[in-house]
């Protein structure tokens, strides 16, 4: 198996934000609202969240990036979510369990009271709708793949269950992704996208107003049966132009937070800010240099596993998370972030902890290629904002002397459909997690068809995802995580760089933000407010 995706990658176009003054824009009409008894009084708050991100799609058939997923988690709900702080998931709509001792089968129970905005009660029908649609779709920004191990899900009254094509451990957590959220089968087609205005959840909010790539209003679901207690009765998300006008917009309190993507020279800048905060949460995100097989320099597969080893040997992370991110990141020696079960320093094992010219030089000389080897690395200038560390790689591995790299850079929609269409031969990438669990981090990105398209299969690797998939015992999964770890880094199809938490900035006196910056990436909205 393996999960394809073009994974937590929103295709942004950068347009221009609205005007300072956000709440002229969006009337408040709460007065006549009945809240569920826990959020009966939610105090009269709002917060404005700023960001240069753009979401795909609200719909949950048509998004598979972490922007769209942030408004998903807020709208709708799911089987299973997780709480604040942990990685171990908990029952939101519906409380779910393996059926017998394998990991094929899984049976959910969902629970009575819940309710969609519109008034309409979730029931198990909606839930199996909701999946079957989202294969029905198989929109290419959507989740379908991440929902691939499903054969079948049926409902019997209010339980649903799913049978799986093959065992697969880390089920539980696809359904606390954006891909499990639960529609209204009243309202959505089953054959197409519902548009982003008109989407209607059964989450602690309903999305009240949106203008793309400009503002998303959101306020409480006047039918919400949940357990979400809400710290606010409206949050506004604002699309920013630039990363400029988002640190700018924080420092003079036009937004209450900036929260994604501020550069490491951006928050270097805020920590100086009058009446700005920073804030770094728990995180997995991780950086990488992706390798096309195909069309990278060498010719032959020898030279261009050569290539791809030197490089491995002369990339100092060290100076990346210091020079570059000022100490935010953290050195990473696999694609697995060190905070998740099964991560071992496989490129450290392999390559040593710190760069060497010689070793690097040594097997350039054995494929028989000539110094210094010349090639174009790709990096993207808006969604992951990576032209600082493209240019201290490009110090590094010029100041080698064996290799000469040059520059190039396009915006997000462009670079993704590029980086997998064998259009670039060496890129910067990077990933959010899906959920916290190391087969994110695996299967994704090494299966023989995966997401990157780069070409890369290997057998054994292939059998140790099949492994870990296949056990819910975590030291059986481990050991074929180790496994695959150090077999990939000796192929290096992609070389990890750094790991890094969640920034985020605030102005004046925000709460609960620090509360919701963890491991699982899910931005509850909820949690936020401001005296």
């Amino acid at each position: 198996m393996t999960r394809l995706a073009i994974k937590k990658r929103a295709l942004p176009a950068r347009v221009v934000a609205g005007g300072a003054a956000v709440a002229l824009f969006v009337p408040l009409a709460l007065g006549s609202v009945a809240f569920a008894s826990t959020n009966s009084k939610p105090p009269n708050v709002t917060v404005i969240l700023g960001t240069t991100d753009r979401i795909v799609s609200a719909d949950p058939a048509g998004s598979y990036d972490l922007p769209s997923w942030t408004i998903i988690w807020n709208v709708y709900q799911n089987l299973l979510k997780y709480p604040p702080g942990s990685t171990a998931e908990v029952p939101d709509a519906a409380t779910c369990n393996w059926k017998g001792s394998g990991a094929t089968v899984y049976v959910c129970s969902v629970h009575s009271g819940q309710y969609f905005s519109n008034g309409d009660p979730l029931t198990a029908q909606d839930v199996v709708y909701s999946f079957q649609r989202i294969n029905k779709i198989n929109d290419p920004n959507g989740p379908s793949s991440l929902i691939a191990p499903m054969k079948t899900v049926t409902a019997s009254g209010n339980t649903v269950t799913f049978d799986l094509k093959y065992a697969d451990a880390a089920w539980p957590d696809v359904l606390a992704t954006g891909a499990g959220a639960i529609v209204d089968a009243q309202v959505f087609p089953f054959d197409k996208l519902q548009p982003d205005a008109k989407i209607v959840g059964s989450g602690p909010y309903e999305l009240s107003s949106y203008t793309p790539n400009e503002l998303a209003v959101l306020t409480p679901n006047p039918h919400y049966g949940g357990n979400d207690v809400l710290h606010n009765n409206r949050f506004i998300i604002r699309y920013e132009e630039s990363g400029s006008t988002l640190v700018s917009d924080v420092q003079q309190g036009q937004v209450d937070i900036a929260y994604r993507d501020l550069t490491p020279t951006e928050v270097v800048a805020l920590k100086g800010s009058s009446r700005v905060t920073i804030v770094q949460g728990k995180g997995i995100e991780i950086r990488y240099i992706a390798f096309n097989l195909k069309v990278m320099p060498g010719s032959t597969s020898a030279q261009k596993l050569a290539i791809r080893q030197a490089i491995s040997y002369l990339v100092n992370r060290q100076d990346i998370a210091t020079n570059v991110y000022h100490g935010t990141v953290s050195p990473l020696y696999s694609v697995i972030p060190n905070a998740l079960p099964g991560h071992i320093n496989s490129f450290g094992d392999v390559y040593g902890a710190n760069p060497s010219v010689a070793k690097a030089k040594q097997v350039l000389a054995s494929a028989g290629l000539k110094t210094p080897v010349k090639f174009t690395l790709w990096y993207n200038t808006n969604h992951y904002a990576d032209t600082d560390i493209a240019t201290e790689l490009q110090r590094q591995l010029n100041g080698s002397g064996l290799f000469q790299v040059s520059l190039q850079s396009s915006e997000w929609t462009t670079y993704i459909q590029a980086v997998t269409t064998n259009e670039y031969g060496v890129s910067l990438m990077g990933w959010f997690p899906d959920y916290p669990d190391a087969d994110d981090y695996t299967g994704p990105f090494y299966g023989c068809t995966n997401f990157l398209n780069d070409h890369y299969c290997n057998a054994l690797v292939t059998k140790e995802i099949t492994a870990e998939e296949g056990s819910t015992v975590q030291s059986v999964r481990n050991a074929a995580f180790s496994a695959l770890e150090i077999q990939t880094a000796k192929d290096a199809p992609l070389v990890p760089l750094w790991q890094g938490g969640q920034v985020a900035a605030y102005h004046g006196d925000v709460t609960g933000l620090q509360q919701t910056l963890d491991a699982s990436y899910t931005f509850r909205m909820w949690l936020v407010s401001k005296a």
